[in-house]
């Protein structure tokens, strides 16, 4: 079952066409890697996606409904969460606030309850009296994905999430992230390729703003224009 299907998506920047006629299609339940070389147009399909870029063609559905025209807040209210590829918590808050505005957003009846349940399901409840800013890079990664599981997301969208992580924080953030599905769908945009060999369970790979191939890790890593373009075979 499509959670999330776009047809047609075009965004060109002047002479650029940084998408270029993407169809793209998310399933239920599923991890899902967006990979490709730099400039392939990832971090604007993922823009058009979460509404933060309008489309100049094409269409969005999510959840059967169509999302193109909306914008991104009104998106996050559908269910879409994003993790940025730069962490964008509020540094001066404590960690336990930073959840708390996200929590906000969904009527929650009891806050304190859904805060720290959010902040348990990363990790950090021991850090909850803890400014943001004053965190490890990787706890403030972990922190952003608390407060996009606060929004009670149907579909989690993160941006190159382990970039700057130590290798037992990555660990860690696998595990996290296989725990989320099927409740969560979950689009992961990553450049460490043992990642994502690792978690997806499908890969669409763009290449000049285009869709290059799409399909199984195994299929992905077997497909020579992949390799040409991308994976150095």
């Amino acid at each position: 079952m499509s959670l999330l299907e776009a047809r047609g998506l075009v965004r060109h920047f002047g002479g650029l066409r940084a998408i270029d006629g993407v169809d793209f299609d998310l399933s239920a339940g599923e991890i899902h890697a967006l990979i490709g070389p730099n400039g392939a147009g990832k971090s604007t399909l993922v823009g058009l996606l979460s509404g933060r870029i309008p489309a100049q063609a094409g269409t969005i559905r999510f959840d059967g409904r169509d999302i193109t025209r909306l914008p991104a807040h009104v998106r996050v209210g559908c269910g879409i969460a994003y993790a940025f590829q730069i962490t964008s918590v509020f540094p001066r808050l404590t960690t336990f606030d930073n959840v708390a505005l996200a929590v906000q957003r969904t009527g929650a009846r009891d806050l304190a309850a859904a805060t720290g349940a959010a902040l348990a399901r990363v990790g950090l409840a021991g850090e909850a009296g803890q400014l943001a800013g004053t965190l490890s890079y990787g706890h403030q990664r972990l922190l952003e994905i608390a407060m996009g599981l606060a929004l009670a997301p149907r579909l989690l969208i993160l941006d190159e999430p382990t970039q700057g992580l130590a290798t037992g924080e990555i660990e860690s953030f696998m595990a996290l992230v296989r725990s989320l599905v099927p409740e969560v769908t979950v689009l992961l945009i990553e450049h460490n390729m043992e990642v994502v060999m690792d978690l997806a369970q499908r890969i669409t790979v763009l290449n000049a703003g285009r869709v290059l191939a799409r399909g199984t890790p195994s299929a992905i890593q077997a497909d020579r224009a992949v390799q040409a373009a991308y994976l150095g075979g």
